[in-house]
């Protein structure tokens, strides 16, 4: 098994780093030492946006330790799917949250957040706060 590390985790873990505090992130990887950690091509994305992650090598470096998981037509079909299903509840999330959740769901595997409520919301998917 393994887990979709989301955007706000690997910025924590960024943030944490900087300060000398690892607490929040060490813990959680302790706990999940079994694990295998991922990040998807839109994780890579939102990470590619941040001030913390210019120039290029800063983000190469904060991508590095995760593989990343890729588009595929079946990740598209997946979020044709969640696009529907929360649409019809009235419930949409962030276009970039149901590409990740779409990815996890192709993979089958959960996804490490602190946006526990949006994720909570995709069928099916499943939610690992941190």
């Amino acid at each position: 098994m393994g887990l979709i590390l989301d955007t706000n985790f690997i910025i924590v873990a960024e943030r944490e780093a900087k300060r000398g505090v690892t607490t929040t992130i060490d813990h959680f990887f302790a706990s999940r030492s079994k694990e295998n950690f991922y990040i998807t091509f839109t994780v890579a994305g939102e990470l590619a946006c941040g001030q913390s992650a210019s120039p290029k090598r800063d983000w190469e470096r904060l991508c590095r330790p995760y593989p990343i998981l890729p588009w595929s037509s079946d990740v598209s079909w997946q979020y044709g799917e969640i696009y529907r299903a929360l649409a019809a509840k009235g419930q949409l999330i962030g276009a970039n949250d149901m590409w990740i959740a779409a990815t996890a769901l192709v993979h089958d595997i959960g996804i490490v957040t602190n946006n526990v409520e949006e994720f909570r919301r995709v069928p099916g998917l499943t939610v690992v706060p941190y």
